[in-house]
């Protein structure tokens, strides 16, 4: 599953199974010395030192953690002026400071990209502050597992609202910054679950694989304007919301290591491991860069291997 960047107020109860059950036991085995290997390490994390962004403006959805947070950092890093949005005043405060004090541009701007009136007042004020729009990561997205008859029409609506619907607004009011600027790239944020899914997830999969399509739409649509519109595909990604989903956001970290790689052992055949956010954000900004100016309505995936297998 791809990892998400704003709170939904219900926790991912079929993402890892057993958490608690799975957390007690790891932290009861290390205290009687039980050995227990913890699976293939990512490898460390490494700026690329390029300037790809330099004088352009890029705008994020859903930045103050997770994914977003991550590609924040990245693209202020290679120049980019990066606007970016979330419902968490104090995390997006503290990710634009980080920003700063780095030496990169940074604007946070609160935003629920639920709310149409607020996604186009941040898209329009962060390009006017900067001048322009020239690369948009739509990446805010949010779950709710349960079975379809348990789902209640206001809980798929908000998956539903925040995921696609809320890319199709930022995607809507960014096209005129674009086009205005003689073309760009947006990129947004699916799921490895648009490929290949599992129980409990009807609408959090319907939104990943409506985003898909979106995509697809909105590629022919704007292609004669010089707009590129492409899909990134994540697989579950090692962040704070996936351990606080595990009922593990308070555990140390050598117990959640070990229960994460017995985890990815079951499900992301391949790598065996989750992804980092570091790892996909630096993946949405090779998709976002000038280097591949024929890539337009693609479905990028970047799973360690998991819908490889499923397929």
């Amino acid at each position: 599953m791809t990892e998400t960047n704003e709170p939904a107020g219900h926790s991912r109860r079929g993402l890892l199974r057993g958490a608690a059950i799975g957390a007690a036991g790891l932290a009861a085995g290390f205290g009687a010395g039980a050995a227990v290997g913890v699976g293939a390490a990512a490898p460390p994390y490494r700026p690329s030192g390029r300037r790809r962004f330099a004088g352009k403006v890029v705008l994020i959805t859903g930045a103050t953690s997770g994914i977003g947070r991550a590609a924040a950092i990245q693209f202020a890093a290679e120049g980019g002026k990066v606007g970016f949005c979330g419902r968490r005043v104090d995390r997006g405060r503290a990710v634009e400071a980080e920003i700063r004090a780095a030496g990169g541009e940074a604007t946070y701007i609160r935003a629920d990209v639920r709310v149409e009136s607020g996604v186009r007042s941040f898209v329009d004020q962060i390009a006017k502050k900067y001048g322009g729009l020239h690369v948009a990561f739509n990446n805010a997205g949010v779950t709710i597992e349960k079975p379809v008859d348990q789902l209640s029409s206001a809980e798929f609506d908000q998956v539903v609202h925040t995921n696609l619907r809320g890319a199709f607004l930022a995607t809507k009011y960014e096209i005129p910054h674009l086009v205005a600027a003689g073309g760009g790239v947006i990129l947004v944020t699916s799921s490895s679950n648009a490929l290949s899914t599992t129980e409990n997830r009807a609408a959090y999969t319907a939104s990943k694989r409506g985003i898909v399509g979106l995509v697809q739409s909105a590629a022919f649509d704007f292609a004669p304007k010089g707009i590129r519109v492409n899909a990134l595909i994540p697989g579950t990604t090692d962040t704070e919301l996936v351990r606080r989903a595990a009922g593990m956001l308070n555990a140390p970290e050598s117990v959640w290591r070990v229960f994460a790689a017995q985890w990815a052992k079951s499900h992301v055949p391949g790598l065996g491991r989750m992804a980092t956010a570091d790892e996909v954000a630096a993946f949405a900004l090779a998709l976002a860069s000038d280097d591949f100016p024929y890539m337009t309505g693609a479905q990028m995936v970047l799973d360690g291997g998991k819908t490889a297998h499923a397929g």
